[in-house]
């Protein structure tokens, strides 16, 4: 039977990684209660930080964010997760389910957030079509963090190649918030709360399956 990466019953270093992340996931609620709270149209450090990072009148900045803002687009998160689920399915049948469940299961806790929070969007953008849904979280950043990192996580892969794959999923997932601020779809507070969302909804989730053998 095989476990989980990084939790098999092992040597002493294994339990500061486990703080480690237990301190990860707490950070990542404060972060996401702090944009939910402090964030929004009513935000100085909103309005200030948008204004900073907005494209406006840049049309090269903003066309390189349209194409990055596609990375955190359900018609690519979606096949992407599908497409390495059923690669694990034929490796590790547990981590295939795993993926499917982190993955979708987040994106409806995403979309309940949006309609409970209701936040207000910024206002209309020359680089955007009119946006129906509600700001926050920023369910791109969201998605794809939630997505990308999962993958990393779940992806039978070595130790130190694992690291780098966490890290790759991370910068993509960053680059994506940072379209979205750009683009003039959310406020930064958004991202932010998308960002801690997605990191915290797959700790919880990884902590909870860690302990369950594989089939």
């Amino acid at each position: 039977m095989n476990q989980l990466p990084d939790e098999a019953a092992a040597p002493p270093r294994w339990g500061y990684r486990r703080a480690a992340r237990r301190a990860g996931m707490a950070l990542a609620a404060a972060l996401w209660l702090a944009a939910l709270i402090l964030g929004g149209s009513e935000s100085g450090f909103d309005k200030a930080l948008f204004s900073a990072l907005f494209a406006g009148d840049d049309g090269v900045l903003a066309r390189n964010a349209a194409l990055i803002t596609h990375l955190g687009r359900w018609l690519v998160l979606t096949p992407l997760a599908v497409a390495v689920a059923l690669f694990l399915v034929f490796k590790r049948r547990m981590r295939a389910a795993l993926l499917l469940i982190i993955v979708f299961g987040g994106r409806m806790l995403v979309e309940l957030q949006k309609m409970v929070v209701d936040r207000d969007r910024p206002g209309a953008s020359p680089w955007l079509e009119a946006q129906q849904s509600a700001s926050f979280p920023s369910g791109h950043a969201a998605n794809a963090t939630i997505t990308l990192v999962a993958i990393a996580m779940l992806l039978p892969l070595r130790q130190s190649h694992r690291a780098l794959a966490v890290g790759i999923a991370l910068a993509l997932a960053l680059q994506v918030g940072w379209s979205r601020v750009a683009l003039g779809a959310h406020w930064p507070s958004d991202v932010i709360g998308g960002w801690a969302f997605g990191l915290l909804w797959v700790g919880i989730c990884m902590r909870l399956a860690s302990d369950r053998p594989e089939a």
